[in-house]
Order: structure tokens, then sequence, then C-alpha cells
């Protein structure tokens, strides 16, 4: 699990900083532009991050259920090259998820200066802004993005979903220990695949409530997952705690 939230963490903390210095600079300065190669580059690595941490919340829905559904064989089936191998799989995820639809972008024809319509390069508003028909490039983008998430979002439903009912037939002790550890993990998928599920899948959102969704899932959710873990993990509680005891204990002396 702790191996698996590394990743996590590494990912949120490069999701929320490949486009946040850019954001706020361009709230403070009068010249908002952003060059052609920066554009495509912040989508590159807007999908890239973004495939990578839904198939790794895939990876960690799967840790939890063998370690709450079997537990005796939990170090077996989850050995450390398991969980390389599932690591290794998400960042692929990404990977191709990002270049099958960067591949179409890039050869794009853009007529002089262009406008995007939002806080950073999104590459449905891009795409827009071609000089050609991009209707079909829209669909595939638009399908692309909103099959991933749909389909990670309902093992993850499935999956948390049994877990659930087998933490409810343990004994209250075990039960209020992998509630406190799934509590966590549930309130993380809810905030990233909320956002990404109506931006990309429900046809009828506005421009603002779109703005508004990309800002709170490259930045918000990044910024609260390490929070939200950190508070519902007793462990981590505990190295919390003792770190401050140090501190304190060390700041008297």
């Amino acid at each position: 699990m702790y191996f698996l939230l590394a990743n996590l963490s590494f990912i949120d903390m490069s999701l929320a900083s490949f486009a946040t210095p850019k954001m706020i600079y361009d709230l403070i300065s009068k010249y908002r532009i952003i060059s052609y190669e920066g554009c495509m580059t912040q989508m590159f690595f807007l999908h890239l991050l973004g495939g990578s941490e839904m198939m790794l919340l895939v990876a960690m829905a799967i840790d939890r259920y063998v370690a709450i559904c079997k537990p005796l064989r939990y170090k077996n089936i989850m050995s450390h090259c398991i969980c390389i191998r599932l690591a290794l799989l998400s960042w692929a995820t990404g990977f191709v998820h990002t270049t099958s639809q960067m591949v179409f972008t890039i050869t794009l024809p853009f007529c002089g200066p262009n406008v995007v319509d939002s806080f950073f390069c999104d590459l449905p508003r891009v795409i827009k802004l071609a000089c050609t028909d991009t209707y079909i490039l829209e669909l595939l983008v638009i399908a692309d993005s909103g099959l991933l998430s749909l389909f990670c979002f309902i093992p993850l439903f499935i999956s948390y979903s049994i877990i659930l009912i087998t933490v409810q037939n343990r004994s209250s002790s075990r039960s209020s220990k992998a509630l406190s550890t799934l509590s966590a993990h549930i309130t993380v998928v809810v905030l990233f695949f909320g956002p990404c599920i109506f931006i990309y899948v429900w046809p009828f959102s506005s421009v603002s409530t779109d703005k508004i969704l990309s800002v709170f899932y490259t930045i918000f959710t990044p910024l609260l997952n390490p929070i939200i873990y950190t508070f519902r993990n007793k462990d981590m509680k505990k190295a919390l705690r003792k770190m401050i005891k140090n501190v304190s204990s060390r700041s008297t002396f």
C-alpha cells in the first residue's frame, strides 16, 4: 500500500505542478501568453499523469481487495514484483492514452494567434481552434478520455462494493481499521473521477463549469490527497505524532 501511495504522491505532485505556476503567473500578469510548444507540453503531461493516476487508483483498489478479502495470501499475491508491475502498467496506460491523442493534435494546422478559453491548455478547447474540420478528432478525444475514466471507475465501484460487503461481516475492530483506510481511498476516487467523468462524458456541461472542474482535478484534488490519506490512516497519524514529539523535544532542549 505504501509503495503505491508513494507513486500516487509523485503523480499528484507532478499533476499539481505542470500548470499551476503558469496559471498563477497569468493571473497576476497582463500578458497571458503561452508558446505552441508550451501548450502542447501541458496537454501531453496532463493526460499522461491523469491516465496514470486512473490506473494507479485501480491498482490500489486491487491491493485493498486482496488485503481485506484474502489477508492470508496478501504477501504472496501483492509481492514487490507485482507492485512494480502495477506501477509500470499505470504509467504505460497514461503514456498510450496521451500519445493516442497528441499524435493527431500536433499535426493540426493553427492559423495565427489563438485564444484558449481556459486557465491552461486543455485538449478539447485547443482542438477547436484548428483551421480545419475537427469533429471526428473531438469525438476521438471525448471517447478516449471519457471511456478511460468510465471503464476505470466501474471496476473501482464494483471492487469497493465487494470490499464493503466483506467488511460488514468481519469483527468490529477489523472493520473499523479497514473502513478507515477504505474511506480515504473512496474519497480520493470520487474527487478525482467525478470531475473527469463530468467533463468528458456529460455532454451538457457549460464552459464555466468545465473551467472550475478542470482546475479542481488538476490542482485541488492532488493537493488534498496527501491530507486525506494522512488524517484517515492510523499509521500515518502515529508517524506524524512521533515526528512532532521529536521536533518539540529538540526545540525545548
